[in-house]
């Protein structure tokens, strides 16, 4: 039998006959320390189980312990732990759909006529750890897809069996664990007892293929780490998540609704709510225009035209709403502001003295989402960008990139975000425009970000088709990561609508277009800003700055004229005179997190005072009205940075 030669990354090697098994050579190469700590391995960029058979010489790398690859291997393990609990629990009527691993966990896809309930939770699991005691090995056999198919069809698994076939190829992987086979590309543990800390989180339906013409099945979602600490702190993680839920503050803080008659996806923004945006939006217009933009206002529809020259119905079209006839014209809901930026600078003529252009709006858009997609502020079906789109010369490119950089790290600083992660994305295989311009797009992206001193990852291939691209990723309070910033270089819109610009040689020359949202939409940053905050939002943005309390009915007519007073010295401020104990009315405010309460008895009545509760419970001394307005100017202007 013919030897290779099997090395490690870090330069050891061993020769084996061909046909030896990762496992068998990487227990080779490593020591037993090692060896207990590594649970697949990667040859090049795939990650490979122990049983896979090696026939050439190649160089492994081991999957260890500690490694996102090594997380991704256990949960997909679990997945499949637990739905051989399920099977074995509830019986063969029950049938298996899919159960991939996902960020944070796993789950599985399942068809029962009685729904799970949480009390089934505790049975599955126990039924988990009995078989994950047993340290079943995960085994993988290559079979025909015919094979396949008769196997699955004999066992009335119909989801396996439309998978097999709509692959189309001729041979597919089932891996077995216990008595349970299921259709899978691997890899997985070498055995159960490796698993060490899951647990089952809930349950959801799901349709089958996320198509909602299909079955639907019931999705149970399930963690699984490799050491129980780590359990513990991401489902400590998890109740915190729960309590920041912008949905259930939304509610709680009356800042938006969701009302199924008006519509789903659909955000009305309650007084409060409408005040934290307002104060979001003017923060946004006060910076673009200290950084030299202009703002524009553009329609929510447009002709159909219009999207058939943008591209729009040829790519996009499944995102768009249904045409409506007026006056015998098609007309559409915008799903992008670009169009309409357009519009404005084909107005006329331009000179390449004007350039750069900069062009901000605040654009409501309106995108095709599925039911089962929406999400509160997070995803909905009609939401305005902080969008801009920036016109200029190949020469003024590197700059406006940089300059655009400085902006969006300058404004989610100012609203607390600081940990972000940053991603250069490259030419994909099928693309528009020249070569050229997509070097000089690429470099001119990577040089601002090397400029700026930021450190970024590059996604090979994964620019959009007319150009490559920066995505921002910001992380908030709990570590989980927000993709809201992104900055596009196009190729293809102002060749479609044969932009132009007279340059210095008085031709004509084509305008490279940027297109760039900071915050992504008003509606997703405010969801995040909300559970960045967990609600007690600082006092600049804060909806509502200081509540009025008074003790007695005594105080009532002094607590009116500070209401006046206040309002008219720019504070956002809310009153409560009702006939209720004081410790109540403070215990409300606390529970609305709002900032500052301004409690007034008889005392405070006779000195022209307030006396100053934070909302953390501490007190401050007693000051006049006047003192506590410019306390809070002062306040709001270094939380603004100005």
């Amino acid at each position: 039998m013919t030897d290779i030669d099997v090395k490690l990354n870090e330069g050891e090697s061993v020769s084996v006959p061909a046909g030896t098994t990762a496992g068998e050579a990487i227990s080779a190469l490593l020591s037993n320390k090692q060896r207990k700590r590594t649970v697949a391995v990667k040859i090049g960029d795939d990650i490979a189980d122990f049983t896979t058979a090696l026939t050439e010489s190649v160089t492994l790398t081991p999957v260890q312990i500690g490694s996102n690859d090594a997380l991704d291997v256990l949960r997909h393990s679990t997945a499949h732990i637990m739905a051989l609990a399920v099977r074995e629990l509830f019986g063969p009527d029950l049938k298996i759909a899919i159960g991939p691993s996902i960020e944070n966990g796993f789950y599985y896809d399942f068809q029962r006529a009685e729904p799970f309930t949480p009390e089934d939770f505790d049975s599955i699991e126990t039924k988990m750890e009995e078989l994950i005691r047993q340290a079943l090995p995960f085994s993988r056999a290559e079979v025909p897809s015919s094979e396949a198919v008769s196997r699955f069809s004999v066992e009335d698994e119909k989801y396996k069996v439309e998978l097999i076939r709509d692959l189309g190829i001729d041979t597919v992987s089932l891996y077995q664990v216990g008595n349970f086979t299921d259709l899978c590309r691997g890899p997985h543990l070498p055995n159960t007892s490796f698993i060490r800390a899951f647990k089952l989180l809930r349950v959801a339906g799901a349709y089958w293929r996320g198509n909602e013409n299909n079955d639907v099945l019931q999705r149970i979602y399930g963690t699984s780490f490799f050491d129980k600490k780590d359990l513990k702190k991401h489902l400590h993680a998890l109740e915190e998540a729960k309590k920041r839920d912008h949905r259930k503050l939304g509610r709680e803080l009356e800042l938006f609704t969701v009302k199924d008659d008006i519509g789903a996806g659909l955000i009305l923004w309650q007084p409060k709510g409408a005040q934290l945006r307002r104060l979001v939006e003017d923060y946004w217009k006060d910076e673009h225009y200290r950084h030299d933009y202009d703002l524009l206002y553009t329609p929510h529809i447009a002709r159909q035209d219009l999207w058939k020259t943008s591209g729009h119905l040829d790519f996009y079209s499944e995102n768009m709403y249904a045409p409506m006839d007026i006056d015998g014209i098609a007309y559409q809901l915008k799903p992008m502001n670009c169009p309409f930026h357009i519009g404005v600078y084909n107005n006329r003529k331009r000179s390449y003295r004007e350039l750069p252009i900069r062009w901000c709006e605040l654009g409501t858009v309106y995108r095709y989402e599925r039911a089962g997609a929406l999400h509160g502020l997070l995803r909905v079906r009609g939401f305005t960008q902080d969008d801009a789109h920036i016109f200029c010369r190949p020469d003024q490119l590197e700059d406006e990139i940089f300059n655009i950089l400085e902006l969006n790290l300058l404004i989610l600083k100012t609203f607390g975000f600081d940990q972000y992660d940053i991603y250069l994305s490259t030419r994909p295989e099928k693309y528009v425009g020249s070569d050229e311009n997509w070097d000089l797009a690429t470099d001119s992206l990577k040089l601002a970000l090397e400029k700026k001193g930021l450190n970024f990852e590059i996604d090979p291939g994964e620019g959009v088709f007319y150009g490559p691209k920066i995505d921002i990723k910001i992380k908030d309070q709990l570590g989980r990561s927000w993709q809201c910033s992104t900055i596009q270089v196009d190729f293809n819109l102002p060749e479609r609508f044969k932009l132009s610009y007279i340059g210095a040689d008085n031709s004509e020359h084509q305008p490279i277009m940027i297109h760039r949202a900071l915050m992504g939409s008003l509606e997703r940053f405010i969801g995040v800003l909300i559970e960045h905050y967990a609600g007690v939002f600082p006092l600049w943005f804060a909806p509502v700055q200081a509540r009025i309390l008074n003790i007695t009915d005594d105080q009532a007519e002094y607590c009116e004229k500070i209401f006046t007073q206040l309002r008219k010295g720019g504070l956002r401020i809310e009153k409560d005179l009702r006939n209720e104990k004081l410790n109540y009315k403070i215990r409300e405010a606390q529970v609305s997190k709002v900032p500052y309460m301004l409690i007034v008895g008889e005392k405070e009545k006779e000195n022209g005072t307030v006396t100053v509760r934070l909302r953390d419970g501490k007190n401050l001394p007693p000051m006049a009205v006047s003192e506590f307005i410019d306390k809070v100017i002062d306040e709001v202007s270094e939380g603004r940075g100005i």
